[in-house]
């Protein structure tokens, strides 16, 4: 078998190109208001991206709270809540939480102007929570933190944010999302699942897209890192859950699944039901699962009951 190669020990300057974010989001063209996650020292592929982002978020959270609680509104929770919190609000802000549920430490919610949360289930264990301006928040929803939201968005009924997530600005989403950075205008309106990845500027989920981030293990063994091939030299990326890197203005449409370590470049279009296996995809490619153009789908004829 072929030698593996640790993306960690690599230095910088020895990792793919497939692996640097700049191969995926383009940040002259679409600036991000956390373009600092992808820049910090120590940061050299993708893959540091993902495994920083719970940090980043506290770290960003602390900073940014401290510095706008004293001039923003403190609110009394109206809803259910279980231990001591702190919400802060912005002008215009209407907060009518389902419940807040702090953890061991006292939590912090902060809404910026003209943001609404009505009927959302706050889960503050885990950090804070940041909700942008302009941003709706509908009943139903579920947040953890530490999450930042950024401006402009619509949090559909039904949306769950487990904690790790932070949103660019302007954005849709309904469906579970879990230690993922999704960019400004994402498009993720209906049930889905994105997992411990990046999605770029305009990247879009159609209904029940999935991206799988745990690949099958064996107790025995153990979980086993997820390991890709790039121009037939195998690297170990360093983590056993990875989902999908999205660069800008790629989609996967209905009811896709994405192998655990899926890779698509910008203007990389997954046509619906296709299982994308691990590897790297695009920039400007379309990827099809058509068994019936093809011919590989069993048709019979049958005797009616």
């Amino acid at each position: 078998m072929a030698e593996v190669i640790r993306l960690k020990e690599l230095p910088a300057g020895k990792v793919p190109e497939v692996l640097k974010y700049e191969f995926y989001f383009d940040f002259k063209a679409h600036p991000f208001a956390h373009q600092g996650l992808f820049e910090a020292d120590g940061v050299n592929s993708v893959v540091d991206v993902v495994v920083r982002i719970k940090d980043y978020c506290a770290e960003w959270l602390a900073k940014t709270i401290d510095a706008k609680q004293s001039a923003a509104k403190h609110l009394s929770v109206t809803g259910p809540a279980i231990g001591p919190c702190s919400v802060f609000a912005e002008e215009g802000v209407f907060f009518q939480p389902a419940a807040v549920i702090p953890g061991e430490k006292p939590g912090r919610i902060y809404l910026a102007k003209d943001a609404r949360a009505v009927g959302v289930s706050f889960y503050l264990d885990g950090g804070d929570v940041y909700v942008g301006a302009n941003t709706v928040i509908e009943p139903g929803v579920g947040i953890k933190g530490p999450c930042i939201i950024g401006p402009g968005n619509e949090i559909r009924q039904g949306a769950y944010f487990r904690g790790n997530v932070i949103t660019g600005a302007n954005g849709t989403y309904r469906g579970e999302i879990k230690n993922a950075v999704l960019m400004d205008e994402g498009n993720f309106p209906h049930p889905s699942y994105i997992g411990d990845s990046l999605c770029g500027w305009k990247t879009h989920f159609g209904n029940q897209a999935t991206t799988a981030n745990l690949g099958i293990y064996y107790h025995v063994g153990g979980k086993n890192n997820v390991v890709v091939d790039i121009e037939g030299t195998r690297y170990d990326l360093g983590v056993y859950k990875l989902g999908i890197i999205m660069g800008d203005l790629s989609q996967v449409g209905c009811n896709s699944v994405s192998d655990p370590g899926t890779f698509l470049g910008p203007r990389t279009i997954v046509y619906q039901l296709s299982r994308i296996n691990k590897g790297f995809y695009g920039p400007v490619e379309v990827l099809k699962n058509k068994p019936i153009e093809h011919g590989i789908v069993e048709r019979s004829v049958f005797k009616p009951f």
